[in-house]
C-alpha cells in the first residue's frame, strides 16, 4: 500500500476565518487468484485448507455451504477438514435468489461471531453457488470492514462469473444487488467436478453467461458453443467423451479468461462502459418481476434476444447472425421471452439502469458474432418494435 498526505497553504491572518485542507492520499494494491482446481474435496488435495492461509499452527475455519451442496458434498467437506486437521464449523444456509437478503447475510454474522475467527489468518470459505458467493463477499466485506474468503463455486454460472470478479451483494425490496460492496477473494478454486450433480437446467443458465462473452467479444467461444452445445449439457462438462472434454476446457477457458480480461482494468467500474454488462440492461427488472420462475442466466438470455433484436433492427447484426444466435439459444435450453417482459416494465428497466449509468444509456449492441458497440440513442419506438418481435420469437410464431 502507498499512501500521501498533502496540506494545502493555510491562511495566516488572524482576522479572518481558519482555510487548510489536507487531502489524503492511498492506493492499496488488488491481487487475488482465479485457480482451476481438481476433485477439491480429495484429502489429498491440499488447495482447500491452503487457500488464503497465512501463519503457522492450527487451523481454524468458517465454511458456508449452500445446504443443496451440503446434501451432497457435506460428508466428503467434513472428512476432508478433520482429515488436515482443520478446527472448523460448517454452516449450512438454504439460499435462493429470494433470500439474497441482509437478513441471511446478518444470520451468518451471528454464526461467524459465535464461533470467533482471527480475520487476519482464518479466512471464511464459501462454497456453493452465485447466490451464496454473493451473500458471503458481502459479510466479508462489512464484517470488521474486511475479512479474507476464499470462493468455491459448485454450480457453473459460479465458475465463469459470480466466483471469479469482487463484486458482491444482497437484494433490497425489488431491486437486484441493491446492497453490496467491491471485495476481492483471497482465491478463487474452480472446481469443475461439482458440476456433475447440477441439473441440466442450471448448466444452461450458467452457459447464458458464456454466451454472453462469447457475442460481445469471442467469436470462436460462440462456434464451439453452436457445434458442442447440446453435448455440454448432457456431459455436464465432465468431458465423457474426447470431443466433450476438449469443448469443455475450451469453453471454460475462454469464458473464464474473456470475463477476467473486461473485469481486471475495471474492478471498481469507473469506467461505466463495461462490456460485461451486455444481457444486464433490462434482465435484473425482468429477474426480479419474474421470481422464482427465472433464473438469473435465464433472465440474461432473455436480455440478450431482445436486444440482439434491437441490433438486428438497426443493421448492426445481419438476418443469418440473429438466425444463428437464437438457434444457439435454443440449443443451450434458454428461454428467450418471458411473459413479464412488457413494453412498460422494459421501459422502467431502461430507465432504472440509465440511472444507474450516471444518465446514459451506455447500452452495449451485439455487432455481428464477435463484437459489441455501445449506444445512448435507443428510443421507445425501437423498444416497443423489438419487445413485439421478441415475443413471436419467443413464442416460436
Amino acid at each position: 500500500m502507498s499512501s500521501q498526505l498533502l496540506m494545502s497553504d493555510f491562511e495566516t491572518d488572524l482576522a479572518r476565518p481558519p482555510a487548510v485542507t489536507w487531502t489524503v492520499q492511498a492506493v492499496k494494491q488488488v491481487s487475488f487468484d482465479v485457480t482451476v482446481a481438481r476433485d477439491v474435496l480429495n484429502p489429498d488435495n491440499p488447495a482447500l485448507v491452503r487457500a488464503g492461509a497465512t501463519g503457522s499452527g492450527r487451523q481454524r475455519r468458517f465454511v458456508v455451504v449452500d445446504a443443496a451442496v451440503d446434501r451432497l458434498y457435506g460428508g466428503r467437506l467434513r472428512a476432508y477438514l478433520d482429515h488436515h486437521g482443520v478446527d472448523h464449523h460448517v454452516h449450512v444456509v438454504e439460499v435462493d435468489e429470494e433470500r439474497k437478503t441482509v437478513h441471511t447475510a446478518l444470520d451468518i454474522v451471528a454464526h461467524i461471531d459465535e464461533f470467533g475467527i482471527d480475520r487476519r489468518r482464518e479466512p471464511v470459505i464459501a462454497i456453493g453457488g452465485g447466490v451464496l458467493l454473493d451473500i458471503v463477499g458481502f459479510v466479508a466485506g462489512t464484517y470488521r470492514r474486511h475479512t479474507p474468503f476464499v470462493r468455491v463455486p459448485t454450480t457453473l454460472i459460479g465458475l465463469v462469473d459470480a466466483g471469479i470478479g469482487v463484486k458482491t451483494g444482497v437484494n433490497f425490496g425489488t431491486h437486484k444487488n441493491r446492497l453490496g460492496t467491491y471485495e476481492a477473494p483471497a482465491i478463487a478454486l474452480l472446481d469443475r467436478s461439482f458440476l456433475a450433480t447440477v441439473d441440466d437446467r442450471h448448466i444452461s443458465n450458467g452457459l447464458a453467461e458464456i454466451l454472453k462473452i462469447a457475442l460481445i467479444k469471442d467469436r470462436s467461444l460462440f462456434e464451439v458453443l453452436e457445434s458442442h452445445g447440446a453435448r455440454l449439457i448432457e456431459e455436464r462438462l465432465q468431458g465423457h467423451t474426447a470431443e466433450g472434454e476438449h469443448a469443455a476446457r475450451e469453453v471454460l477457458r475462454r469464458a473464464v479468461h474473456g470475463m477476467l480480461e473486461e473485469l481486471q482494468p475495471n474492478l471498481w467500474e469507473e469506467k461505466l462502459e463495461r462490456l460485461v454488462d451486455y444481457g444486464h440492461s433490462f434482465s435484473p427488472s425482468v429477474e426480479m418481476r419474474a421470481l422464482p420462475a427465472l433464473l438469473h442466466g435465464e433472465a440474461v438470455n432473455v436480455d440478450m434476444a431482445l436486444t440482439t433484436l434491437l441490433a438486428w433492427a438497426r443493421d448492426m447484426v445481419s438476418t443469418q447472425e440473429r438466425d444463428r444466435v437464437f438457434a444457439v439459444m435454443r440449443a443451450l435450453r434458454l428461454p428467450i421471452w418471458h411473459p413479464v417482459c412488457s413494453l412498460d416494465l422494459l421501459i422502467r428497466a431502461l430507465l432504472d439502469t440509465v440511472r444507474h449509468r450516471d444518465g446514459q444509456q451506455r447500452l452495449p449492441l451485439p455487432v455481428g458474432i464477435g463484437t459489441a458497440a455501445f449506444v445512448n440513442d435507443l428510443t421507445e419506438l425501437e423498444l416497443e418494435h423489438a419487445a413485439s418481435l421478441l415475443r413471436q420469437f419467443g413464442e416460436g410464431r
